[in-house]
């Protein structure tokens, strides 16, 4: 097994299902990992379980609404001032939007707002950190969702148009998009010892979506039993956050550990360009230009 004993990693939405598993395995292998998550009574309960199956106790935790863009700002800037160092950021958390539209506390549709935009900005005030490590790694998990996605830039709250099916399919091929430019901006960059990739963890038996309402919620109930197991799905992250054989992989999209092409006709470099540019916008923040 891979030793991590160095290494400080920041796993969001990490209080159950496959987040909280991978920060549990990360944990196994030495790592220091910080738990993000919204609820500080889940947070603790989560600590002391990846502790339990750890063994040791550096394990951390950070309170912040993914949603909530200021929330973001101050989580990154008590990350900073709390640890020297960051080594893997693993974007995990994620939310299937519910039947009728709802937006966060800038005025974000939700599913945009959890599963994209809060990425993007912890990311990006992340990143000096992630620089200054000398293998530094970004995991995005995305889905096999992304194949159902049809965005449309202009109505990129889905204001006029809201299914919430489509939103999170859209958001997932954003977590894609995101990955594959943030790669090639890094290279551009010169900052060739982080790398990023995604990840598709398969249709996981968790509470992601438990909440969900009319049909997505029959789907879910039948498809329960054919899905597998938070720690089946939490295995490609893993793998992708400290794996040696994928050390200098940036870029790619990964579904059972191996890597995997991404076919979609809006995933285009030109649409990559756009969404990042939305995505500066709405998050007020600027990197990697």
């Amino acid at each position: 097994m891979t030793s991590l004993q160095d290494k400080t990693i920041l796993v969001t939405g990490a209080t159950s299902g496959i987040g909280q598993i991978t920060a549990q395995e990360l944990a196994k292998q030495g790592a220091y990992v910080v738990l993000l998550a919204r609820n500080p009574d889940k947070a603790e309960q989560a600590r002391r379980d990846v502790v339990a199956a750890a063994g040791h106790d550096r394990v951390g935790i950070l309170l912040a609404d993914l949603s909530d863009l200021d929330q973001v700002r101050k989580a990154a800037a008590q990350f900073k001032a709390t640890y020297p160092r960051l080594d893997v950021l693993v974007n995990n958390a994620g939310v299937l939007p519910k039947k009728e539209r709802e937006t966060s506390a800038q005025g974000y549709e939700m599913g945009v707002a959890v599963n994209h935009l809060g990425p993007f900005l912890l990311t990006s005030l992340l990143l000096p950190m992630l620089q200054e490590s000398p293998v530094a790694r970004i995991v995005n998990v995305a889905s096999e969702a992304y194949h159902f996605a049809k965005p449309d830039l202009n109505d990129f709250q889905s204001e006029q148009h809201f299914n919430a099916l489509r939103v999170y399919s859209n958001t997932k091929l954003y977590n894609i998009m995101f990955t594959q430019e943030l790669a090639r901006r890094l290279r551009s960059h010169g900052s060739r010892n982080v790398t990023t990739n995604a990840l598709h963890p398969g249709a996981v038996a968790s509470s992601f979506g438990g909440d969900s309402t009319g049909l997505m919620a029959v789907a879910m109930l039948v498809a329960r039993p054919f899905m597998i197991s938070s720690e089946q799905g939490a295995q490609t992250s893993v793998f992708l956050a400290s794996d040696p054989s994928v050390a200098d992989i940036s870029g790619g999209y990964y579904e059972k550990k191996q890597t995997k092409a991404v076919k979609h006709a809006f995933n285009t470099v030109e649409h990559a360009h756009q969404l990042w540019k939305i995505s500066e916008e709405l998050t007020d923040t600027c990197f990697l230009d």
